[in-house]
């Protein structure tokens, strides 16, 4: 007979038998811990693998961003262009940091050692944030992509970046005042600024009159109120807290931003307006930037060796193949030799050389190439020789005229260049026109106020510009001359405050970017001051009681080469200079918003040249054209 288990027998057994099955599920558990732990070790050292590739990626879009970057301020568009396979061949390589010598570079397109680089369009509008109010028009776009895996990498993983890269052209009248060098508010009338104000150097704010800007200022370098023009009266110096000045755009100021590069040397930016010497090809890089291969009429008066009349050379000249008119391989040349008075009313009516002035602040007596902006306009759209060349009825019209006076004169004579009846520019369907000369320019009277439908003087003394055409005036200096200046009166009486003979009896207005040099501040007298950008625009009679309307945006590139006498304050300042030559009228500047319409830019104005990280984007691998990116 068997004896049957006790309970206490059995109670033993299922315990065991529980043990082992929650052994079991520990040892599960416990594997699948460690599996996990395992997976996740694995997945976290991809994703570390994944990160570290991105950024080699981004590393190689950097550094090919940089060299564009440095070549397009260095040579313009044209440098970028020339230079596509150069970028392509740009990588982090192991002889820069032994770091890079991990990883193996692509172009995306499954070339090693290669980075993608290739223009996928242009771009015309706003710029980004970090640019208001400043726009672009026919900007290229380059995109980079570079592709990035580590050689040892067990996961084979790749990092990815894409880069599009905007070099934006921004014409330099997108800025209300912009000055290559120390910008000077110094004991400035009132003012108010209401476009964007940029100087390559520092920007002095000091004055006892009310200045308020309503768009963005940066600066180089700082924004101070230092006590600079010699005059013993005004304010003092101070924090920016006890400044007359208001910042009503956000942020107010901004300091040490970067230099705003142009499209020519700024060292030496002059050559901008500068006759080009004889062996300079027009079509390189200097060559196109130049306003004398730019302008489609170049006008050059010089001395005649066989006669007392000069010689009056007219070069026309248009674009080929989109080079500069300068590249013309066969442009008309028309040279009269020994021009007289009377040959001149009969063959260029709009031209006179025999006109002269005293100049009081430059100490110099002026010999004059006048221009009669009126019969130019009616010359060149009748005459037979001008039409033949820059046919109107095939579209092709003068939009930049070029002057150079070259004659020698005798110590205290100084060639210029002077406008007069210019109320309305010639007509070539909304253009614009632009004169540019290597003198000092003077203009007598309104200008660019009426157009052939509007009114006469129909934007005189107002902020109105509607009824103008896109104009600059390029220059070494500008000098503003109301109608009432007399060339005669300047030789035979001095100036003095109240005297009739130098009275302004009328109110100025000239509409057009004004593009001009100064003598820059040398010290802290009143002889030494540069004038400030109040005074950039030249005076020499009493406007007391009068308005000066310049509707315009003030580039001050250069410093004068030519008119090189410093400013000296006028009367009604204390102290009183020794010789006076003006007094100012109330100056009513304004920023002409016509500016910001990329369609309404002048001709000829130079650009700044802008560098902008414009979109990015992570794409999957070995992609080049993704396109859902963001902006930076």
């Amino acid at each position: 007979m068997k004896n049957p288990l006790s309970t206490a027998t059995r109670r033993h057994g299922f315990a065991l038998l529980g043990v082992l099955i929650m052994a079991g599920i520990s040892i599960a558990i416990l594997a699948g811990i460690m599996y996990r732990g395992y997976t996740v070790s694995l997945l976290n050292q991809r994703n570390i693998d994944y990160n570290t590739c991105s950024i080699a990626a981004e590393a190689a879009v950097e550094k090919v961003f940089t060299r564009m970057a440095w070549d397009f301020q260095s040579y313009g568009v044209a440098g970028v262009t020339t230079r596509l396979s150069t970028y392509q061949a740009f990588y982090p390589t192991a002889a820069e940091n032994a770091f890079w010598g991990n990883f193996v570079f692509s172009d995306a397109n499954g070339h090693v050692n290669q980075t993608y680089v290739s223009q996928v369009g242009t771009y015309s509008g706003a710029l980004p944030s970090a640019y208001t109010g400043l726009f672009t028009s026919n900007a290229p776009v380059y995109r980079i992509v570079s592709n990035a895996k580590l050689a040892t990498s067990q996961y084979n993983v790749i990092g990815t970046a894409q880069e599009d890269v905007l070099l934006a052209l921004v014409p330099l009248t997108t800025w209300a005042i912009f000055y290559n060098g120390l910008l000077e508010f110094t004991q400035c009338a009132t003012m108010i600024v209401n476009g964007r104000v940029q100087a390559n150097g520092p920007i002095y704010v000091g004055t006892s009159a009310s200045l308020t800007f309503n768009s963005g200022v940066s600066t180089t370098d700082t924004l101070t109120a230092p006590f600079v023009d010699g005059l013993t009266s005004g304010w003092t110096p101070g924090t920016p807290s006890t400044w007359r000045t208001t910042f009503n755009a956000v942020p107010s100021y901004s300091e040490h931003v970067q230099s705003v590069t142009v499209s020519l040397n700024m060292t030496n930016s002059h050559f901008l307006i500068d006759v080009p010497p004889a062996n300079e090809d027009p079509t390189s890089s200097v060559g196109q930037q130049r306003l004398f291969n730019q302008a489609q009429m170049v006008l050059i008066v010089t001395n005649t060796a066989s006669g007392p009349n000069p010689t009056v050379q007219l070069k026309l000249q248009n674009s080929v193949n989109g080079q500069v008119p300068g590249g013309d391989p066969s442009p008309v040349i028309l040279t009269y030799t020994n021009a007289t008075p009377d040959f001149l009313r009969t063959n260029l009516p709009f031209l006179s050389l025999t006109n002269s002035a005293y100049d009081q602040r430059e100490y110099d007596t002026n010999i004059i190439t006048q221009i009669n902006v009126t019969n130019f306009a009616n010359w060149i759209a009748t005459n037979d020789t001008i039409q033949g060349k820059l046919p109107s009825s095939a579209g092709v019209y003068p939009t930049i005229l070029y002057v150079a006076d070259r004659r020698t004169n005798s110590a205290r004579q100084l060639s210029s260049v002077r406008l007069v009846n210019g109320a309305r520019l010639p007509a070539n369907n909304g253009l614009g026109f632009t004169v540019a000369t290597m003198n000092p320019l003077y203009v007598q009277g309104n200008y660019n106020v009426q157009t052939a439908s509007s009114a006469a003087n129909a934007s005189a003394g107002t902020t109105n510009t509607a009824n103008t055409v896109p104009a600059a005036l390029l220059s070494d200096s500008l000098t503003v001359l109301s109608t009432h200046w007399s060339d005669a009166v300047s030789f035979s009486s001095v100036y003095t405050t109240g005297n009739a003979n130098y009275t302004a009896t009328d109110n100025n207005t000239i509409n057009a970017a004004i593009v001009t040099g100064t003598m820059p501040s040398t010290g802290t007298s009143g002889t030494t001051f540069s004038g400030g950008v109040h005074n950039l625009p030249r005076l020499l009679e009493d406007w007391s009681n009068k308005n000066l309307y310049l509707n315009t945006s003030i580039l001050r590139l250069w410093d004068s080469n030519m008119a090189t006498n410093q400013f000296r304050n006028p009367y009604g300042f204390s102290p009183a200079p020794v010789n006076g030559y003006y007094n100012p009228p109330t100056r009513r500047y304004s920023f002409d918003q016509n500016f910001l319409n990329s369609s309404k830019v002048p001709p000829g104005i130079p650009v700044a040249l802008v560098p902008i990280r414009f979109a990015w984007v992570t794409p999957p691998p070995n992609t080049i054209n993704y396109t859902n990116y963001q902006h930076n």
